[in-house]
Order: structure tokens, then sequence, then C-alpha cells
């Protein structure tokens, strides 16, 4: 096994021709890049904070006088949206810290939003990998989780911005005006389930009652109307704050807000611990709890161990990796290092089928490519794993049944062969491909691949359609 292609390919996004020949020491070169910082992208003028706010209030604008009007507003959030991935694949195929996007893209499936589900969460889907994923990568796993809850996109996904305390000041008015608004706990369950303590870990459904009621108040600020009418109020330290009583101003960004009326009072009591009525101060309690809790570790460490060793990982690797996260209190650099350190990830028998994006993403890192064309996004819906658009809030599947059936494979063949027309692949000696798969030197693809009786453009669709290009 060539380690330094495990390095590039397992931990990094896909090979570059003649990049191993410049890593003499693979698990040092990975390290070195957790010690960059945090991986920043910067928002342009048509993505920043102002611009959502504004594309989405056009969308959502009372009163619209046509449907022309209409039409641009949704134009405009596709350009947006489609600006958002082009930035995001392009920072995937030029990065010189492959690893650390990897991480990235890890942590944003795990803690995903969708942009095919809601039309609101689309052009907020790229800010919400731009500055909850990226911004805490390599921090504290609870930050990256708080943050994750406090976003607009994952308050819209999963509804919370619309959950409404029971006995709340703003479930009594409802009642009054018969409207059938209340509790929703459709994040609450999937904070417990799928991002912190998995399904086995421990929890009741009273539970996640308990933790819906501590997160009512948890809404959005900014949009114009988002189905609640009780006054919006800015979240403080303690979740009190100014009430806003002008429509939002133009430029003014789509934000986080903790509603005082919407919020359930009392106590309650999760995971057999009291959580005294105190605003917005309750649910970052809980949330940095269930980010310490035991049974997060494992979730977490199982997780990583499927990613980056087997699909069947060995239980002991699994259990080093929770005893980083354990005893480093969820620091991610940390635990990226563990995973690093980890033998069972550099056996040469431990294979990871790519998933589409894997895949695409590895072929234009192997041509050199520096940017993605305007169809790349359309692409990836073509292979059946869209950029943050995964099915269901679990995620995209991280398995080798879940992307190796026949219809996945014919999409990458028809791909491949789509690929290998282009213009600037046509000059490609396909022989450079070897450079990029970990073949041994007897294997029967060197000499297909040097086989000059076949055209060339037919050799490069063989190589990165067939097996050796398949796994990382």
């Amino acid at each position: 096994m060539d380690h330094a292609l495990r390095a590039l390919n397992r931990f990094g996004l896909g090979a570059r021709k003649s990049e191993r020949q410049r890593i003499s020491d693979p698990r040092g070169w990975l390290k070195a890049q957790l010690d960059g910082g945090a991986p920043t992208l910067r928002a342009t003028e048509t993505t920043s904070a102002a611009a959502i706010g504004d594309a989405v209030r056009a969308l959502r604008m009372p009163g619209q006088r046509d449907e022309q009007e209409r039409r641009e507003a949704r134009r405009r959030l596709v350009a947006l949206a489609a600006d958002e991935a082009q930035t995001a694949l392009e920072a995937r195929i030029t990065s010189e810290r492959p690893f650390v996007e990897r991480l990235v893209a890890f942590w944003s499936n795990h803690l995903c939003v969708s942009a095919g589900s809601k039309v609101l969460v689309a052009p907020l889907a790229g800010s919400y990998e731009r500055d909850v994923i990226r911004a805490h990568v390599l921090g504290r796993f609870e930050d990256m989780v708080l943050a994750s809850a406090k976003h607009p996109a994952m308050l819209v996904y999963l509804d919370n911005f619309q959950s409404i305390g029971p006995s709340s000041a703003a479930a009594r008015a409802s009642q009054r005006n018969g409207a059938r608004r209340g509790l929703n706990e459709n994040y609450a369950r999937e904070l417990l389930e799928l991002h912190t303590l998995g399904v086995n870990g421990g929890y009741t459904q009273e539970d996640v009652q308990q933790l819906a009621r501590i997160l009512t108040g948890w809404t959005i600020d900014g949009v114009g109307r988002t189905g609640v009418q009780q006054t919006p109020v800015r979240a403080t330290q303690r979740g009190r704050g100014m009430n806003r009583r002008t429509p939002p101003e133009p430029g003014t960004p789509i934000a986080f807000a903790f509603q005082e009326l919407l919020h359930e009072p009392g106590a309650k009591t999760l995971l057999k611990e009291r959580y005294g009525e105190d605003g917005v101060v309750e649910g970052e309690r809980a949330i940095r709890a269930l980010c310490r809790h035991p049974s997060t570790a494992q979730f977490v460490a199982t997780k990583l161990a499927v990613h980056f060793i087997s699909d069947e990982p060995p239980a002991a690797a699994v259990e080093r990796l929770a005893r980083a996260f354990r005893s480093s209190d969820g620091d991610l650099k940390v635990v990226s290092r563990a995973i690093v350190d980890e033998t069972e990830s550099w056996r040469a028998d431990s294979r990871k089928f790519r998933s589409p994006q894997d895949w695409f993403v590895a072929v234009l890192r192997a041509f050199g490519a520096s940017e993605v064309a305007p169809n790349a996004p359309t692409v990836l819906r073509q292979l059946r794993q869209p950029l943050w658009s995964p099915p269901s809030p679990k995620g995209f599947g991280d398995l080798m049944q879940e992307w190796a059936d026949p219809d996945s494979l014919l999409n990458r063949g028809e791909l491949a062969r789509t690929i290998s027309r282009l213009p600037s692949v046509a000059a490609l000696d396909p022989r450079a491909l070897l450079d990029v798969v970990d073949v041994p030197a007897g294997n029967p693809l060197h000499t297909l691949i040097a086989d000059t009786s076949i055209p060339a453009r037919d050799r490069v669709a063989l190589m990165i359609a067939g097996p050796a290009f398949q796994w990382r």
C-alpha cells in the first residue's frame, strides 16, 4: 500500500498528478493541515448575510403585484444557492488542506440541513456550512452543535422556529384566536437521535418532549413574516431584550432570535437533570450537556470510524476515538489527530467506497481542475448526491451498499464518457492517472491504460469509471 496515496485519497479528497511524490511523511502531512486554523470561505457580495436576507424577503413579500415579481424572486434565490454551491465545490477541488475539507464535508453531513426540503433553507445552506461547520471544524464539538442549533437554516429545516410552548403567552393568545399552533418536537428528536446521543443513547420520548419545551422560543428574525404573530425579541444572555415593532430594513440579515412569548415557562427535566426556567440559557445548557454525554462520544466516534476506516470498523478503534473525544471534551482537532494516528485507518485491507460527491471531486482533482462548471450541482443531482440536499435529517449514507448499486455505477460510467470527451481532457495522457490511484505494478490496469490501440479518451473513461477509482 502507498501511504501517501492513502493520505491523499482516504483522508483527503483525491490525489493530484505528482502530488504523492511530494509527501514524505503522510501522517505528518495530514496533521500539519490541522494547525492552519479554521478553513474560512468569504461570502461574496451576492451571498452575504444582507443579500440572503433581501432575497428571502423578496420571495415572502406580502402583496406582490404580479407573477413576474415572484418569478424574479425565485430566480434570485436559485442564483444565490448556485453561487454558494460553486464556491464550496471549488474549495474542495483546489484545497491544499484536503483533510480539513473532508472534515468539513463530514460534519456538514452529520449536522445536515437540506436545501431541497424547503424554499427558505436553500439560500441559507451555504452560509450554514460556512458559518457553522467551517468556523468550528477544528474547535469544540459542543460549540459547533450550539451554532447549528441557532442558525436560521437549522431552525427552519427542523421547524424549531415555529415551536410554541404549550403554556407560553403565545399559546394562550393563539387559543383565544382559535389558532392551533403548538410544540414542535422535530429538532429536539433529531438533536438527540442524530446529532448527539444516537438512537440507542439512553433517552426516552419524555426526554424528547422536555427538550422541545426547553428549546421553545428559539426562532428567527429578519424574515418579515414567519407565521408567528408575536413581536420578535432579540436574544440576550438571559433571553430578554427590546421588542422590534417595525419591518426589517433592507440589508437586515436573517438571524437567530429568542422570543420570550413563545418559551415554555417553568422547570424542565432532561435525562434526569433539572433545568430551571432561564430563557435562552436553558437550551444552551441542555445542548452542552448532551454534547458532553458519554453516549455522544461513542456515537460520534462510531460515525468517524465508519467514514475513515471501514463500513464495519473494529470496536477497539471506535473506543480509542471515543476516548480521545471524552478526554479532550470534544476537541475536534484532538479527535482528528487521533483519526490520523489510528492504525486501523492505514491497514491495506481496509477500504472505503467513494460516494458520488467524493468520486466527482476526486476526478476533478485528478485532472488538475481549478474551477467547476456551472452545471456541477446538476451533475451531482444526476449522481444522486446533490450538495446540501440529503433525503432526510440522517444525512447521506456512508456505506458501500448505499452507493455501489448498478444504477449508481452506470451513472458514473456515463459521466466518465462525457468527461473524457471534454477538450480540456483530450490532451491528457491516460497513463498520468495511474499516479493518483494505488494500483500495484503488476496489475493489468497498467497494460490497459498504456495500450495505444485504444483511443486515449476511452482509456480515460475506463480509468475513472473503473474499479480502481471507486475506492479511497
